[in-house]
């Protein structure tokens, strides 16, 4: 396989991504919640409880951290695009139809960078690969010849292209 120095660096540019967009979400959490950073729209706080203002906050910095850290980051990236697939269609689609007529520009692209690291991974620099993996830790392995993650190589009758 030739490796070329941009494919070498592909793990790291994800990684760096993820940590970027994982910070900027938390910034737009902390900023709610807190009032940091200019507050809520200019700001302030969201108060409290307030539906969905509040809810989306804590997802913001509680999501972003766990994507900034890379711990949990599929599933948190998962259910930090939904909730702004949600605050799109809600709060800015029904006063036009395309982000650049509504504002809605940062909720689809932080929409999208998520469930891009659904199904990229973190990338590198990320604390899950620090935790001991699931199938190290007894996890159920995949049948062999399966090809699905987790499938047991070590096994005498798995299937290699010489075996097959």
């Amino acid at each position: 396989m030739n490796t070329t120095p941009l494919t070498a660096a592909q793990p790291y540019a994800l990684g760096l991504f993820r940590i970027v967009t994982g910070l900027l979400f938390t910034c737009h959490g902390a900023a709610s919640l807190f009032g940091v950073l200019g507050g809520a729209h200019g700001g302030g706080t969201v108060p409290a409880g307030t539906w969905p203002g509040w809810y989306a906050a804590v997802i913001q910095l509680v999501a972003g951290l766990l994507v900034l850290f890379g711990l949990g980051s599929r599933s948190a990236a998962f259910i930090a695009s939904g909730s702004m697939a949600y605050a799109y269609f809600s709060a800015h689609q029904p006063h036009a139809l395309w982000p650049i007529q509504n504002n809605g520009e940062p909720s689809v692209m932080f929409c999208w960078a998520f469930l891009l690291l659904v199904f990229t991974g973190p990338g590198a620099l990320a604390l899950d690969g620090l935790l001991p993996s699931r199938a190290s830790a007894g996890a159920r392995t995949a049948a062999p010849g399966s090809g699905l993650p987790g499938e047991d190589l070590s096994r005498e009758d798995r299937r290699s292209p010489a075996n097959a």
